[in-house]
């Protein structure tokens, strides 16, 4: 009897809910609010292509309570609300797809760590800085998971441990995250909805991404070279050997002019993306056409023929089915807090609550709303469409630019997945490391707290210069 209650306590042991989920809750909730909160409205004006809040002109309205059969019209309707950031979401994600699938950057991993594997310690910063940059540039998340064993392969044949090589390569995507200079899924997503103008902001955000990915480099660098030199240091040093991540052979893969190809068409595309955007106003269909344009090219050169290529592209949607539909449940909530004319309540209250703290500090408590909130959307641009619709509008409340209610939100997501444990990208990479939570934990707090610091140094520094 005993072994049988043992056996359903371990079955009902729980377990984090799934995002979608949470988000449905939210949905659920949101509408809930409806029948609770006050029916109010702010007054709208058009200035400068923007939609703004008219400060002091909140006044309550009758209340429209959302019905069950509301709630469920809202996933739909949040779908076609988003529907352009959904697609454009999904045809980057095949783009990708095409471009893995032709080996093109594994073969450019694996010819930089033979390259430069007799020099170890060159490694580190080399490696997390090519891997922030397609984090600052394409929103490279998911991808890092694939070249886990690699990391780890490189870093145990070099005297270091598994944590050393995951963090080479998660903390490099996660710095070009944070700093998002031209992140698509975040930046691009959270400025549409704000109304600013696309990746704009470039200088700071590069300046603050530097100071990231130097602090994180350091403390990489610097852990790596006490396990070298002790190996008891590791925080894994109790946990059994895993030699079969580390039996990866780095020289397996040649770097070829087919590969050299491929990247050369990628850094092409990515090149008239950029001047298309500054140059000529480019927006979100201009560049998904430029992204399509990538991955056949690249699909041809890569040999991988039309019928492989867009099987290749289809396969790479797939993969981001999961990030993609998560704006569109995120928009939902947005939807019903629209119907039940509840949006504009939350608004006016959160400024409330966030005009008490002095003067430009508020954007602080913006930013703290964004690290809560990430545990429960841990998908970058599901929170940007779940969040921005609401921080803008205050940020206009409380005479923060808009740009700078972006940055609160990506330094927000961008720190809490480093710790997350609803983020699946981080606990993917952890499961195949072999890495415990609470190791990882261990190791990595000290630079979540600076990283907090200088993200709030940052902020206030943005709205001082008046970044917009």
């Amino acid at each position: 009897m005993q072994q049988e209650k043992q056996l359903t306590n371990k079955k009902r042991k729980w377990e984090l809910p799934h995002t979608y989920a949470l988000l449905s809750f939210m949905i659920v909730l949101a509408a809930l609010s409806t029948y609770f909160l006050t029916a109010g409205s702010f007054d709208r004006v058009e200035k400068n292509g923007r939609t703004i809040l008219v400060e002091g002109s909140y006044q309550a309205v009758e209340s429209s309570p959302i019905t069950p059969f509301e709630i469920l019209q809202a996933i739909p309707l949040g779908m076609e609300d988003s529907a352009q950031i959904i697609f454009y979401i999904f045809l980057i994600g095949g783009t990708f797809g095409v471009i893995t699938k032709t080996g093109a950057i594994d073969a450019a991993v694996y010819a930089l760590v033979n390259r430069l594997k007799n020099n170890g310690v060159l490694l580190i910063p080399i490696i997390m800085i090519a891997f922030s940059i397609p984090g600052a540039t394409i929103g490279l998340s998911e991808e890092v998971i694939i070249f886990v064993p690699i990391g780890i392969a490189v870093a145990k044949a070099l005297g270091y441990d598994s944590i050393t090589g995951m963090s080479m390569l998660n903390l490099g995507a996660v710095c070009g995250f944070v700093g998002g200079m031209l992140n698509p899924f975040t930046v691009g997503v959270a400025q549409s909805i704000a109304e600013v103008p696309l990746f704009s902001g470039i200088s700071f955000r590069l300046i603050i991404y530097v100071i990231f990915l130097i602090t994180a480099i350091a403390l990489v660098m610097s852990y790596a070279i006490k396990v070298k030199k002790d190996p008891s240091y590791s925080y894994l040093a109790d946990l059994p050997k895993q030699d079969s991540i580390a039996s990866s052979n780095t020289e397996q893969i040649v770097f070829t002019r087919k590969h050299a190809f491929v990247l050369l068409t990628v850094v092409a595309g990515f090149t008239l993306n950029v001047v298309g955007i500054f140059q000529w106003g480019w927006y979100l269909t201009e560049m998904t056409g430029t992204f399509l344009a990538i991955g056949l090219v690249a699909g041809i050169i890569g040999g991988l023929r039309i019928n492989g290529t867009f099987d290749a592209f289809t396969n790479g949607m797939k993969d981001v089915v999961y990030g993609a539909l998560i704006v569109g449940f995120a928009r939902a909530i947005l939807v019903v807090m629209e119907q039940g004319q509840v949006l504009d309540t939350i608004v006016y209250q959160l400024s409330e609550m966030i005009s008490k703290i002095p003067g430009t500090f508020a954007v602080v408590g913006m930013f703290f709303v964004q690290l809560f909130i990430n545990f429960f959307i841990p998908s970058g641009s599901g929170q940007a469409a779940t969040t921005m619709p609401i921080m803008t509008p205050l940020s206009d409340l409380l005479d923060i630019q808009r740009q700078v209610a972006v940055l609160a939100f990506q330094y927000g997501d961008g720190v809490m997945s480093t710790i997350n444990p609803t983020n699946g990208v981080l606990m993917a990479c952890l499961a195949l490391a072999g890495i415990p939570y609470t190791r990882w934990i261990k190791y990595i707090w000290k630079l979540v707290v600076l990283w907090i610091i200088i993200a709030i140094v940052g902020l206030l520094a943005a709205v001082w210069f008046g970044i917009s």
